[in-house]
């Protein structure tokens, strides 16, 4: 199963945070969102099909999250749980940690923000597009 989200980058892009990465609706970041590392995305997970909401409740499920710009790639795994509400109406959060709330896409992820490829931030740090895939195993 996959979803494809189309999200920009922001000149506060910092990508410092060391449990969490997100993207978010919205047009407008401060200097201190050092977790938001896209804005304006053409998606959120109230667009995501119920199939796909089901098979992220699960804590058997592995997510991979793959983010792509004109010069930066890289490739996030974490897992799905049972309490996920995946409800958020503007921001996607892949979190390190097990913390659960309705912005949240997976947990126990291998990357968070200051872990992710720099040539890829560069790029959002330039407001360029970035590409993101939702892929579940």
């Amino acid at each position: 199963m996959l979803i494809e989200i189309k999200t920009k980058g922001h000149k506060n892009v910092s990508s410092n945070h060391k449990t969490t990465f997100e993207i978010t609706k919205d047009k407008e970041i401060g200097p201190s969102a050092d977790c938001i590392i896209g804005i304006n995305s053409n998606k959120t997970m109230n667009n995501f099909t119920q199939e796909f909401k089901d098979k992220i409740a699960n804590s058997k499920t592995r997510i991979l999250v793959t983010l792509d710009t004109e010069n930066g790639h890289d490739s996030i795994l974490g897992y799905g749980h049972e309490k996920l509400t995946l409800n958020h109406p503007t921001d996607i959060v892949c979190r390190t940690s097990n913390y659960i709330c309705n912005r949240t896409l997976m947990i126990k992820s291998n990357k968070a923000a200051r872990d992710l490829d720099r040539n890829l931030i560069e790029d959002l740090k330039k407001e360029k597009i970035m590409k993101v895939k939702i892929e579940l195993f």
